[in-house]
Formats: C-alpha cells, sequence, structure tokens
C-alpha cells in the first residue's frame, strides 16, 4: 500500500516536517514509537519518530534529517507523491508518568522525539517543561508546538535566541530548583551522555532514546545492540527508550560508526535507495 505525501514544510536548514497518510498507524500509535519506510521497492529501510499522528485526517507527522542519500530524496518529495511502504508503529511506547514533575530535553533533531513524549505527559496532567537547543536560532525547532505542552527554554550554542549554552546548562539551573521526578533526553549521543551524567548526580531517573542507532528495526540485522545494565539489548525492540544510566555509552559512540563509510560512498555514488 503506497502512501501520500500530504504536505511537506521546511522547519530548519536540513529538517523537515511530513505529513504522510498511514491510517492504521495513525489510530493506534504512541508516543515513543517509530515507523520503518522505503521510498521505493527495494530501497534502504530506515526508521523515523512518530511525531503526532491526526486520526481524522488519517496521517502521521515525521520529522526529517535530511543527512544521507534516502533522507535527502525523501526531504525532496512534493505533495501528492508517494512512499513505496510504511510498517510501524514499532517499538516500546514510551512509559509516561501519572503525576509528577518532567523535564523533556532536545537536542537538535532529538526535539522531534520529545514532542510526542511531552503531548503524552501533558494528556496525563503531568508538568513539563521542555528545554530544546540548537546551533543557531535557525536550528531551533518545535519551539510553538511544545509551548502548547508546557513551559519551553530555549538554548543556542551561538547565543543568537534564547540562552546562550548548551541543553546541559539549562538543565542544570532546573535541577537545582528540585522536584524533578524524572528527564527524558533524545539527541546526539555526546548530549545524551552529558544528561545522563549529570542527572545521575542528582539521582533523578532519566530516559534516554537510542533511535540513531537502529538500521532495518526488526532486530534481524543485530546493528543496535547496545548495552543495558551489563546486558545486550536491541533498540528496536527492546527499546528504543532506555534507563540512561545503564547506558553503555563508550560502546554505543563506537557502534554508530559502523556505517559512516558505506554511508558516504551511498551519497557520491549512483546507487540504489
Amino acid at each position: 500500500m503506497k502512501h501520500e505525501i500530504v504536505s511537506n514544510r521546511q522547519l530548519s536548514p536540513n529538517v523537515y516536517e511530513l505529513k504522510v497518510k498511514a491510517k492504521r498507524i495513525a489510530e493506534i500509535r504512541k508516543a515513543g514509537q517509530f515507523i520503518i519506510l522505503r521510498i521505493m521497492e527495494g530501497g534502504e529501510r530506515i526508521p523515523l519518530t512518530i511525531a503526532s499522528s491526526d486520526k481524522a485526517n488519517e496521517t502521521i507527522t515525521l520529522i526529517v534529517q535530511a543527512v544521507g542519500k534516502t533522507t535527502t530524496k525523501l526531504v525532496e518529495l512534493k505533495v501528492g507523491d508517494f512512499i513505496s511502504d510504511i510498517s510501524g508503529p514499532l517499538g516500546m511506547p514510551t512509559e509516561i508518568m501519572e503525576t509528577g514533575n518532567a523535564i523533556c530535553v532536545g537536542g537538535g533533531v532529538g526535539t522531534a522525539v520529545i514532542y510526542p513524549i511531552a503531548q503524552a505527559l501533558k494528556e496525563n496532567n503531568v508538568s513539563c517543561t521542555s528545554i530544546i537547543g540548537g546551533r543557531s536560532h535557525e536550528w531551533v525547532i518545535l519551539e510553538d508546538e511544545l509551548n502548547g505542552c508546557g513551559d519551553v527554554i530555549v538554548c543556542t550554542d551561538d547565543g543568537s535566541y534564547g540562552l546562550h549554552g548548551f541543553v546541559t546548562d539549562a538543565l542544570k539551573d532546573e535541577l537545582n530548583k528540585g522536584n524533578i521526578d524524572i528527564v527524558y533526553a533524545v539527541g546526539p549521543v555526546p548530549m545524551m551522555r552529558a544528561v545522563a551524567n549529570l542527572t545521575k548526580d542528582y539521582n533523578v531517573h532519566t530516559v534516554v532514546s537510542l533511535n540513531p542507532l537502529m538500521i532495518d528495526g526488526s532486530g534481524m540485522c543485530g546493528g543496535c545492540r547496545v548495552t543495558v545494565d551489563g546486558k545486550t539489548k536491541f533498540a528496536c525492540v527492546d527499546g528504543p527508550e532506555f534507563d540512561a544510566h545503564k547506558v553503555d555509552f563508550n560502546e554505543l559512540s563506537s557502534r554508530l560508526g559502523t556505517y559512516r563509510s558505506l554511508e558516504e560512498t551511498a551519497k557520491t555514488h549512483k546507487c540504489k535507495l
């Protein structure tokens, strides 16, 4: 079954919001889950978090960062174009707390992953503060959407917008105020590691999403192996979310570079998607 692109909006220099027809997925997806799509038959399978859904219009929203050959081709699709196939929803849903105070930390395109979590927290009437960051103002995404879920603190590396500094700086200020029950963090691995190290000192439960590690999303390829609490887990089927204080970030960082040379080759050669 092909899936129609119903809107395509640019959010930052290389990040786009696509709304795609996917009736069944829109009806049953939950925060934290993802899909696997192929632009065309025989093409590369890529995992993408479901940022939101609209049951009435039978659509799901995907936030796509154009970094590789397939994601670049994906964001070039126009309204009315079709994606060959989408599988989902996949992965374990986020465990959303029922009461208390939460902080959602999003770095770069990771903001797209904390957005559905913030939405779910709001639905549970949980107080949520979102801390989001980007290199500069133009790289900050979904600020308005997150404002609908609670307070938002924006950080930029160059100080062009919001607070001048990293999301961990703002997070530390919030942790110093106390009364924080959980932190959800999604972004580049170095950022998630820094958040985990910080919250561990405050003894605040922290959840990270390891979706950057996934390849085929089925657990069959083994490419998303990660060590959590000394045990081997698969990000696509056991996660993608795990206790940040139990993740082996050294191993995770090493594994992320496994396919870098192949990704560069794909960009520069005419090969199948």
